[in-house]
């Protein structure tokens, strides 16, 4: 094989891999599209509101129990041994209690994170089906987002799509600012 043949293969391979590896790249701020979306910032006001309520509600059962030690505390030389460990009984009850409630509202799969799901995932499948059609009307093969775990050492703002994006959800995005 001649040089020149050697040449022009490489060349081919060199371009076909250039090719395969042209892809369309962009992002979008996933956290900066949201906050352009009234319902969104409603439904985190909504949670916000709900946690607290729920939080000072979990608050004030600890303080009870709180209450109930004390005075448990200051009656235990009084008490039989009888009175003792039902009032202890009575306290370590309404612990038991205060954390299943704190649970069943805070916890995996509790109250609170039901209420995210129904308020919040109508709204990230509207924005993700905004994002694929930009993606799809701009000839785009990866959209990744600068909001989420994706760490951005520099990014062209050129290939922000996030406005967009909001546009496309009907929204007006801010004028240039971030």
């Amino acid at each position: 094989m001649n040089t020149k043949k050697i040449f022009l293969t490489l060349a081919f391979i060199f371009i076909a891999g250039a090719s395969a590896f042209a892809q369309r790249f962009a992002y979008v701020d996933s956290e900066y599209i949201l906050k352009h979306i009234p319902e969104y910032v409603s439904a985190q006001k909504q949670l916000e509101d709900m946690s607290e309520k729920w939080q000072k509600e979990v608050d004030a059962r600890y303080s009870s129990i709180e209450r109930m030690y004390k005075a448990y505390q200051q009656d235990q030389v009084m008490l039989s041994d009888e009175m003792r460990k039902k009032r202890e009984d009575e306290i370590v009850q309404k612990e038991r209690e205060t954390k299943e409630f704190q649970k069943k509202i805070f916890g995996f799969e509790g109250d609170l994170y039901k209420e995210r799901l129904k308020l919040i995932k109508p709204i990230q499948e509207r924005v993700s089906k905004a994002i694929q059609a930009v993606a799809e009307s701009q000839n785009l093969d990866v959209v990744l987002d600068k909001g989420s775990e994706v760490t951005f050492l520099y990014s062209n703002p050129r290939l922000d799509k996030s406005n967009d994006v909001i546009t496309r959800l009907g929204y007006k995005p801010e004028a240039l600012a971030k």
